[in-house]
């Protein structure tokens, strides 16, 4: 504890958005979509590798896009083996360059990024493999905690609302998570009221 009149700096965690993305080196961009670019990259001062992904604000002319306050809220509440965790909130104040070294036109505009644990690969990208097949207990191990995870999901009433193979990520354990929060919402078991219609990717 620190004594009366001290803050206890050192206890404290640092506050979401408080630290720099200068934080962490990029190593390389692993995939990219109508959210904004997702980084593998490495924290300087602990090595961990961790996905960053940066909330798109090009189409944004007021305030913060309410898909991505959504996913925010909603990751801060769920805590679950299967279900992706999200670490913290980092911010790259003033004008960015982007993947070319050109500026960003908005001199008033910084970047937001979210910090993820970092996955290897996705369902998709696994099963696009040449030669590669799962095996019938690969499948129901995913299966499995793809259930697990969206079981987790629905007792704390949260719908997913997108699941498809690049929303599963897989480690080189064979650890499946639920990730992409950004269709996702909450519901209440008393709502009476409409939900969305067609919030899906429309392929699946």
């Amino acid at each position: 504890m620190a004594a009366l009149g001290q803050l206890n700096i050192e206890e404290s965690p640092p506050t979401w958005g408080s630290r720099s993305v200068d934080c962490f080196e990029k190593l390389e961009q692993i995939g990219e979509g109508t959210y904004g670019q997702v980084y593998m990259a490495r924290e300087i001062k602990t090595g961990e590798i961790v996905a960053l992904k940066k909330i798109r604000m090009d189409n944004e002319r007021e305030g913060f896009p309410i898909t991505a306050i959504r996913e925010i809220k909603i990751l801060k509440k769920l805590n679950h083996e299967n279900v992706i965790k999200l670490k913290e909130i980092v911010t790259s104040p003033g004008r960015e360059r982007d993947d070319q070294g050109r500026q960003d036109g908005n001199k008033y505009k910084g970047g937001i990024y979210m910090v993820f644990e970092y996955m290897d690969h996705d369902l998709t990208g696994l099963s696009d493999r040449p030669g590669l097949r799962f095996t019938v207990p690969q499948i129901k191990c995913y299966m499995k905690q793809l259930l697990t995870g969206l079981h987790y999901c629905h007792l704390h009433q949260v719908l997913h609302r997108d699941i498809k193979g690049s929303n599963l990520l897989i480690d080189n354990e064979g650890n499946l998570k639920l990730a992409d929060f950004g269709l996702a919402r909450l519901f209440s078991h008393d709502h009476t009221g409409n939900l969305t219609n067609r919030v899906i990717t429309l392929w699946y």
